[in-house]
């Protein structure tokens, strides 16, 4: 097994105990989930990012993908890495709590098409912000930084709509562990961020920076 799959699935990992620990520790307390989700994005970037680009979100995958920045064959392989820790993740926080019935899990709180357009704009604009920082080589060192201060942001505004997932992976195995409403909805959180990342994809092909 190539070593960028195992640095995506323990990433994923990392990110799901972290973020959504926070997230059910302090009862989602907006600055506190915010911050808990992007300084994990920081530390896991400049921990594995040298490895396999600290994706750890299908929808990041997904925009480099449809950058023509990933091939076909690692873009699957990083896909399945991710989800496999978002459930390895959820599986951490159920025994460190001791319950599944609280793991973090998103909701559309009753309201569907806010929370599909809500999930679609911030992705979009995380993704965007992923495509456009790391064009340019003379970013690099600063990147990790940048985008996880993105994440930050976006779920700054989100965890009042959603809880705030951008990120298929967060969403899924926690969802599934957790059951019930979180369960029901867990397809908005699939669909919405790849919608967004497409947007984000479409969007830098069109203002394509110079290198």
């Amino acid at each position: 097994m190539k070593k960028e799959y195992v640095a995506e699935f323990l990433g994923t990992m990392l990110l799901v105990i972290i973020g959504c620990g926070v997230a059910v520790y302090t009862n989602a307390d907006v600055v506190a989930t915010s911050l808990a989700f992007g300084l994990s994005i920081v530390g896991i970037a400049y921990s594995f990012g040298s490895v396999s680009g600290c994706h750890i979100n299908p929808a990041v995958s997904t925009g480099l993908f449809l950058t023509g920045k990933m091939k076909s064959k690692d873009y699957i392989a990083y896909l399945i890495a991710q989800f496999l820790g978002g459930f390895a993740g959820a599986l951490v926080l159920g025994a460190l709590f001791g319950s599944f019935t609280s793991l973090g899990a998103n909701s559309a709180n009753g309201d569907i098409l806010v929370a599909t357009l809500a999930e679609c704009i911030l992705t979009f604009v995380f993704v965007a912000c992923v495509l456009f920082v790391t064009s340019k080589k003379e970013n690099s060192q600063v990147a990790g930084i940048v985008i996880g201060l993105t994440l930050c942001l976006v779920h700054l505004l989100g965890l009042g709509f959603t809880g705030t997932s951008v990120n298929p992976a967060r969403s899924l195995g926690v969802a599934v562990l957790q059951g019930g409403d979180a369960l029901k909805d867990v397809w908005i959180f699939i669909v919405a961020p790849i919608a967004g990342s497409f947007l984000a994809a479409l969007s830098y092909n069109f203002f394509k920076p110079s290198k």
